[in-house]
């Protein structure tokens, strides 16, 4: 019995197996069985069912945030790369249906494909349960993520932060640039953020959105640190000591 199965039992939710299936058959399989149908119809629904429910509940239990935090915190709850996290969680990569080719390239374990199952087992609970059942499911899945994310401050969203720093002390838009090595099932994604023709950041992970994130968040914190020393007494007697010399 997978992980899946133990939790919407652990839940009282029945999902209708055909639609259970369905929520797990990627294109790729589809397409060498015949052109059947795929989960990607489910998936445009639970996206949409995993969006309102995610904003409603942050809107209730952050009165306190406005809009613009509210935004940061839903995208961020919503991304695919979180969506993703969830998914292995339940080990849904072992589950989903591919063609020949997305195996030979450990479809199984990317990002995209494993959100895009979450979201179509979102879909499939939602059309067989309605609104109770998919809500239930989501806080289930999802309250955990919430709860540390809004908590994360200008990690919700690095690169929007650091653009925001960036305007904020009158500095020019953040330039990513970045470069990818290795085979496809085992991609490496180099990134690196300038401002001003300066490198401040640099990261490297398995996704391009992961490389330029851990970029903005060094250059957030380079640019944090430089703000906070020219702001500083010391900094400013400092700097008034270079220029008097």
């Amino acid at each position: 019995m997978s992980r899946l199965t133990d939790r919407l039992q652990e839940l009282g939710i029945q999902v209708d197996p055909q639609l259970l299936d369905l929520a797990f058959t990627h294109r790729s399989w589809a397409y060498e069985n015949g052109r059947g149908p795929t989960n990607e119809r489910l998936e445009f629904l639970g996206d949409s069912v995993l969006g309102v429910i995610v904003t409603e509940h942050i809107f209730r239990s952050y009165p306190e945030r406005p809009e613009g935090q509210l935004a940061k915190l839903r995208a961020t709850v919503v991304s695919g790369h979180t969506l993703a996290g969830v998914a292995r969680q339940f080990d849904l990569g072992s589950l989903v249906k591919l063609g020949r080719g997305e195996i030979a390239t450990h479809g199984e374990a990317k990002e995209s494909i494993l959100a895009d199952v979450m979201e179509a087992v979102i879909g499939a609970v939602h059309l067989t349960g309605g609104f109770k059942a998919s809500e239930l499911f989501v806080h289930s899945i999802m309250i955990d993520v919430i709860t540390t994310s809004a908590q994360l401050g200008a990690g919700l969203d690095w690169k929007s932060s650091l653009q925001e720093l960036a305007q904020e002390l009158g500095l020019g838009a953040p330039v990513y640039s970045g470069e990818a090595s290795g085979p496809d099932h085992e991609r490496l994604f180099f990134a690196q953020v300038c401002l001003n023709d300066e490198v401040l950041g640099q990261g490297r992970a398995t996704s391009r959105r992961g490389a330029e994130h851990i970029a903005a968040e060094m250059a957030y914190e380079a640019l944090s640190r430089r703000s906070a020393d020219q702001a500083s007494p010391v900094g400013q007697s400092a700097n008034t000591a270079s220029v008097t010399s």
